[in-house]
């Protein structure tokens, strides 16, 4: 199974739109959004996804009117981090921020993936058995540095695609 990652759109709705179009070409069950949505208009265009959507609130989403009632409306499961996941026997962990992840896996001993966002920076590495990923930047405004990633949860593996 292989699912979508993205993080940090900040309301460049010209890039959401492209990565909508990735997502569905990719044929991906799931999107995971790691926070940073930033607009109550911009979490609307996720209902063009051929997929579910779920995810989490970053840092500038906490202030924003009317993204709650967009979620719910498009039956869009967001929170606030962390969010536990299980699939495919696989425990995930989705962040906005870094900074309590460390701290959360010393408390939750068997969780295989770590995604999150806020660093506008990629990361794929595994660490003491578990994946970290961020697929970096999503909203720049340079053509070919941005993007997403899809997440292969029967190899544990991760790879961006740019746009």
């Amino acid at each position: 199974m292989k699912i979508g990652v993205v993080s940090d759109t900040h309301n460049n709705l010209k890039n959401i739109e492209i990565i909508i179009k990735l997502f569905n070409d990719e044929k991906v069950p799931l999107v995971i959004h790691t926070g940073d949505i930033s607009n109550a208009n911009t979490l609307e265009q996720f209902s063009k996804l051929d997929s579910e959507l779920i995810g989490v609130y970053g840092n500038n989403d906490r202030n924003e009117s009317g993204l709650e009632e967009v979620a719910q409306r498009n039956k869009f499961q967001f929170q606030e981090p962390p969010r536990k996941l299980d699939l495919l026997n696989r425990k995930i962990v989705i962040f906005h921020e870094p900074d309590n992840i460390d701290q959360f896996l010393s408390e939750n001993k068997s969780i295989n993936v770590v995604l999150y966002g806020h660093t506008h920076r990629y990361e794929n590495k595994t660490k003491n058995g578990v994946l970290y990923f961020n697929p970096g930047e999503s909203a720049g405004m340079q053509k070919g540095s941005n993007a997403i990633g899809i997440l292969d949860l029967v190899n544990l593996e991760a790879k961006r695609i740019f746009f």
